[in-house]
Parts: structure tokens; C-alpha cells; sequence
């Protein structure tokens, strides 16, 4: 197994990991500033959602820049992000930081984008990601980064920087999910 596919597996790993730390009744103690307060359970979970998030990039980049790309890792990379949004947001509406209708969108929209990707392979084609595909990610990370550090530092300003990214991470969410379908109908059978 080559390097790009281990980071990927390693991604896969983490999402336990993170749950753990986010849905664990033991309290672990935590940190307050004024009138800000977080638990050492969800910084460690943070810390280590932003390291795994961090891995998407760079599983690909290695691979495109060594020449191994792999039907595994064409399969496992997709799967490892959405598994590891999809399980923070579950976790998060758990623990009543996120609107389930939110989560449901962005987890139903993931999967159904990858359902799409998994048809295109079949195909003999990859489908790429797209400007949309990207934002979506970098706003979904955003999200659940404020979210997971309850809000910090905007709630010392008052302003719910969390709940706008959610709102926006949904809506781009939706966008870029319509953009795929658009743009790859032809793979979609209509009889």
C-alpha cells in the first residue's frame, strides 16, 4: 500500500477517534477565559479534526506528484472525507451545536455526490473535483472547526460566525451538489 492511500486510511481512523473525544460522558475538565468556556474534550477533538481535515489535500497531492494513484485511493479518498463530515456533523447534532436539517443536507448531498463518482468510475472516468466542490469543503471545514471550538473568537464580539457557516456551508453544500449532477447528466440513465 503506497504512501497516499495510508494518509487516506489513516484519515478513516481518526473519525472514531474524534467521535470519541466529542461524544465521551467522562468530562475532562475545561478552559475559560471571561465568559468563554470549552471543554479539553473538544479541543483535542478540533485538534485532531483539523489534522485529519488537513490530510485531504495532501493524500492527493502525493499521489498526483508520485505518479500512484490507485482505484483504491480514487475510492477510499472521497469515502474518508465524507466519513469524517458526516460523523462530526452527527456528533455535533448530538451534542445540539448544529441543525440537524443542516447536517441532514450536507450528509445526504456527500453521499449522494458520491454515489455520482462511484458511477463515473464504473464509466472509466473520474470526475473531478470542481471550483464548487472545493468551496464547499473549505466552508464545511470552517464550519466545523467554529463549531467544535464553540465559536471562538467571534463570540467575544457577539457575532454567530458558527451558526452564518453553517447556513452558507448548507446552501454552497446544495450548490455545488446541483453542479455535479448538471454537469455529469450524461451518466446518470434515464429510461
Amino acid at each position: 500500500m503506497n504512501l497516499a492511500n495510508r494518509i487516506t486510511l489513516a484519515r478513516i481512523f481518526l473519525v472514531p477517534v474524534i467521535m470519541f473525544f466529542l461524544l465521551i460522558k467522562v468530562d475532562l475538565g475545561s478552559f475559560s477565559i471571561s465568559d468563554f468556556s470549552i471543554t479539553y474534550n473538544q479541543i483535542a477533538a478540533a485538534l485532531i479534526f483539523i489534522v485529519a481535515a488537513s490530510t485531504d489535500g495532501l493524500d492527493g497531492y502525493i499521489a498526483r506528484k508520485n505518479k500512484i494513484v490507485t482505484n483504491l485511493g480514487k475510492l477510499l479518498d472521497p469515502l474518508a472525507d465524507k466519513l469524517l463530515v458526516a460523523a462530526v456533523l452527527i456528533s455535533l447534532v448530538e451534542m445540539d451545536k448544529v441543525n440537524a436539517l443542516i447536517a441532514i443536507v450536507i450528509i445526504s448531498r456527500e453521499f449522494a455526490v458520491t454515489g455520482l463518482r462511484q458511477v463515473a468510475l464504473l464509466e472509466g472516468s473520474v470526475m473531478a473535483a470542481s471550483k464548487w466542490g472545493k468551496w464547499k469543503t473549505a466552508i464545511q471545514i470552517t464550519m466545523i472547526i467554529a463549531l467544535l471550538i464553540n465559536n471562538f473568537p467571534f463570540n467575544f464580539i457577539d457575532f454567530p460566525f458558527d451558526v452564518v457557516a453553517s447556513w452558507a456551508a448548507a446552501i454552497i453544500t446544495v450548490y455545488s451538489g446541483i453542479d455535479y449532477f448538471v454537469k455529469n447528466k450524461h451518466l446518470i440513465p434515464v429510461e
